[in-house]
């Protein structure tokens, strides 16, 4: 027997619940499926765990600092890890079990425990039992990859952003594989806990993507806190020994092996799609297993669309929302909204964080336009000196003939905030003489927005 419903979404990440809100609240029957927590990985494993951490992290590093503030701290800084663990699984939890409640108390939804599977392009089976929609939302998030190009990666105990938050004792220390975003980000947070912190990375430079001064300013930030950072490490592999693992770098320079307690992988996502039976509904996927989407996040079979993680088109729980919004509006409202209008930004949350939209300077110079640019160290910032916190810098690229912000980066205290200065002009497709003659508030880090506007130049 098949159940029929309006509509099926499959998971309950970022975009699923309010689409099911959404759908539900103009009147649609619609069955939910999640086969394991609700939320997806920015309540469970991503953002609102790992940020509790870096809070914590902060809150360690600052006492350490006290001195420097004139406060004078008479017992030391230790950590308590189980504790610092627990708070950030009391956040999930909490966040987690909203999400469920809400989904429950919902007219109109049908929520279902379990692993969906396509039988066809209209038809999915959930333990066992057959639901039918002519609509159907995929959105299955993703999950750490696991590289297979690593020899001895299977001899060792490795933990990925998932594992590490089961963590009851710190690391003695940690080897982070990839210096991208998460991984970053859990290598600053576990030095600042007190462990010794190593992250290798095969580029040149870590973040690879941002550029170079962005690269260089923030290792220089890591390392001053004490991570030890190899990049250039062509050659990564593993070997298992009684003091935990050996990782191989063969980087250009320093010694050719780091022996670590733990090995941390962060080398990338992999989207969930690998066991949806995709095939059975005709759903393309691209080499990397992406769901193909076009600008409207439809896929190539009428009546499937893909939102969030799964489909390629944004990483972050921020744009995963924005899917949704995009396919409410099209479907339920008469608009024609499309991914391509969406300005991207994100920010990664190291302390001091990095705030960036729109395009780097390296994809500005491709573009062949005449560009403008201005730079400012946090050392001119008001609110970065009072804070005692100067590390990094803001700037910004713009189009000379259109006027148009085309990027910026602000790696600071507070850029992960100011960044959203830009970011709205940008999205309000406004000349950046709009915020020329703005009157911030003082002192803030987002005052230095006009100033910073004021001085681009020619280059």
């Amino acid at each position: 027997m098949t159940r029929a419903f309006d509509a099926i979404v499959i998971g309950a990440g970022q975009a699923g619940p309010p689409l099911a809100g959404r759908l539900t609240a103009a009147g649609l029957t619609v069955a939910l499926v999640e086969r394991h927590f609700f939320g997806g990985t920015c309540v469970n494993t991503g953002c609102m765990p790992t940020k509790t951490l870096v809070a914590s992290a902060r809150v360690a590093h600052q006492a350490r600092r006290a001195a420097d503030y004139g406060v004078v701290l008479n017992d030391g800084v230790s950590i308590d890890l189980p504790r610092v663990m627990g708070r950030a699984h009391k956040v999930t939890e909490t966040s987690r079990g909203n999400v469920e409640a809400w989904l429950n108390g919902m007219e109109h939804l049908t929520v279902l425990r379990g692993h969906a599977r396509f039988e066809r392009s209209d038809t999915l089976l959930v333990n066992g039992e057959a639901i039918t929609a002519s609509r159907i939302f995929v959105n299955v998030g993703g999950r750490a990859r696991i590289p297979d190009d690593m020899p001895g990666i299977d001899d060792i105990n490795y933990l990925t952003n998932t594992s590490i938050l089961q963590l009851s004792e710190l690391p003695r220390h940690l080897a982070v594989i990839g210096g991208s975003y998460i991984g970053l980000e859990y290598a600053q947070m576990f030095r600042r806990f007190g462990s010794n912190v190593t992250v290798v990375e095969r580029q040149s430079r870590l973040i690879a993507r941002e550029d170079e001064d962005v690269s260089e300013t923030l290792r220089s930030i890591l390392e001053a806190e004490g991570v030890a950072v190899r990049t250039d490490a062509e050659c990564i592999a593993f070997a298992s020994r009684a003091e935990g693992s050996i990782v191989k770098v063969d980087c250009t320079s320093g010694d050719s092996e780091v022996v670590a307690s733990h090995v941390l992988l962060a080398v990338g996502r992999y989207p969930n799609t690998d066991d949806l039976g995709l095939e059975h509904a005709g759903v393309k996927t691209d080499q990397h297993g992406y769901i193909v989407v076009d600008d409207m996040l439809a896929t190539n079979v009428p009546g499937i669309w893909a939102m969030g993680d799964c489909n390629g088109r944004g990483a972050f729980t921020h744009t995963a929302y924005n899917d949704f919004e995009i396919i409410a509006a099209n479907l339920l409202d008469g608009e024609q909204r499309r991914v391509s209008s969406r300005i991207p930004g994100y920010a990664l949350f190291t302390d001091p964080p990095l705030g960036r939209v729109g395009a780097t300077d390296a994809q500005a110079r491709a573009s062949g336009k005449r560009l403008l640019m201005s730079k400012r160290p946090m050392t001119r910032v008001g609110r970065a000196v009072e804070r005692g916190e100067t590390q990094g810098f803001m700037k910004v690229v713009a189009d000379a003939d259109t006027r148009r912000i085309l990027g910026a980066a602000i790696l600071g205290v507070g850029g992960d905030e100011a960044i959203h200065g830009l970011l709205d002009l940008m999205s309000a497709d406004q000349p950046f003489d709009a915020m020329k003659w703005a009157v911030p508030i003082h002192p803030t880090v987002s005052e230095l927005l006009p100033t910073l506007i004021g001085d681009l130049k020619l280059i």
